[in-house]
């Protein structure tokens, strides 16, 4: 599987053989704090997706998952994330159930109902 880095604020998940790896087209990319909370949503979404696409009995060799992130100030953090599923040999009248079967990734939940975050610090 392939990390991607498209822009500061986006990125795309596609499927391959080999050990997970982080690229870009840029040596001056950086893999930001930004990016590894979007990859995080990428990689869950694609990983639910080929599941799906699996007991479907659909192909899913030429899926990916793109993710834009924004930010938002008042505190500043990622206020806005867009997932994009590129997926060409998706049959048309599947589009509506990929996309429910997207929702049912944990990260995307997680992003709809955050949790308690503490803090704790260990001498």
């Amino acid at each position: 599987m392939k990390i991607l880095l498209l822009s500061e604020d986006r990125l795309r998940v596609q499927g391959g053989a080999g050990p997970l790896s982080v690229e870009a087209d840029s040596a001056e990319m950086t893999y930001t704090p930004g990016h590894m909370l979007a990859s995080s949503l990428a990689v869950c979404t694609y990983s639910v997706l080929h599941s799906w696409a699996t007991n479907a009995d659909l192909p899913a060799d030429d899926l990916a998952v793109e993710v834009g992130f924004g930010y938002v100030e008042k505190p500043h953090r990622i206020g806005t994330m867009e997932v994009s599923l590129v997926w060409p040999s998706l049959p048309a009248e599947r589009r509506e159930a990929a996309k429910r079967a997207a929702g049912v990734c944990t990260i995307h939940r997680t992003l709809h109902a955050p949790p308690e975050i503490t803090t704790v610090v260990a001498a």
